[in-house]
C-alpha cells in the first residue's frame, strides 16, 4: 500500500497501466464479439447496476455502489464483457473495480419462440481494483488483483429491457447486493 504526506494521486502509473490492460481486454472482447456477431450470434447488451458492498474488516464497512457493464453473447446463454464498479464508503475511502466478466444463463434466449420473463445467471470476473482513502492528513492508495462470483436473475418487462437482481461474493473480501436495468441493443 503506497502511503505519502498528501492526497493520493488516483491517476498513478500502476493504475494508467492497469487501466490499459483492462480497455485492450474489453477492445479485444469486443473484436471476438464482433466477429461472432458476424456468424449470427447474440447481440450486445449494456446494463446501469447500483447497490450496496459490504467489506469484511474488524466490522462491516458499507459502500454504495454505481456502475456499468457490457456483454456480448458467444453463444446463446455465453457472454463476456467488461465491468466497472465505483464504490463510496465511509468518509474518504473510495474503490473501483474493472473487470472481465463471463457469464452463463441457465435459460436460453428462446424456448417455444417466446422470450423466458425470468433468466436465472452465474457470473465471475476477474481484473483490478484501486483503493484509495485519508488517515488525517495522510492520503493513501493501492492496487491489487480483484476476483468475484456470484449469480442473480433478469426479469425481462419488455423484448429489449429488463430488471435484475444479483449477489456477488469477491477477493478483496466483500460481498455485494446490486440492482441492475439492462437494455439489449441490436436485434
Amino acid at each position: 500500500m503506497e502511503t505519502t504526506g498528501r492526497p493520493a494521486k488516483w491517476m498513478s502509473a500502476r493504475v494508467v497501466r492497469a487501466a490499459a490492460v483492462a480497455v485492450a481486454a474489453a477492445v479485444a472482447c469486443a473484436s471476438l464479439a464482433a466477429a461472432a456477431e458476424a456468424q449470427v450470434l447474440g447481440p450486445l447488451v449494456v446494463e446501469a447496476t447500483g447497490g450496496r458492498a459490504d467489506f469484511i474488516d474488524d466490522g462491516s464497512l458499507v459502500h454504495a455502489i454505481g456502475g456499468g457493464s457490457a456483454r456480448w453473447y458467444l453463444t446463446p446463454r455465453l457472454a463476456i464483457g467488461p465491468e466497472v464498479i465505483y464504490m463510496a464508503g465511509p468518509g474518504m475511502d473510495r474503490d473501483l473495480f474493472v473487470t472481465g466478466n463471463v457469464t452463463y444463463d441457465f435459460v436460453g434466449p428462446r424456448r417455444a419462440g417466446r422470450r423466458d420473463l425470468v433468466v436465472p445467471y452465474v457470473v465471475a470476473g476477474g481484473g483490478f481494483f484501486r483503493h484509495t482513502d485519508r488517515f488525517g492528513s495522510r492520503g493513501s492508495a493501492a492496487t491489487e488483483s480483484a476476483v468475484t462470483g456470484g449469480g442473480g436473475a433478469r426479469i425481462w418487462v419488455s423484448d429489449r429491457v429488463y430488471i435484475g437482481g444479483e449477489a456477488r461474493f469477491g477477493w478483496e473480501p466483500h460481498t455485494r447486493y446490486t440492482a441492475t436495468v439492462g437494455v439489449r441493443l441490436g436485434r
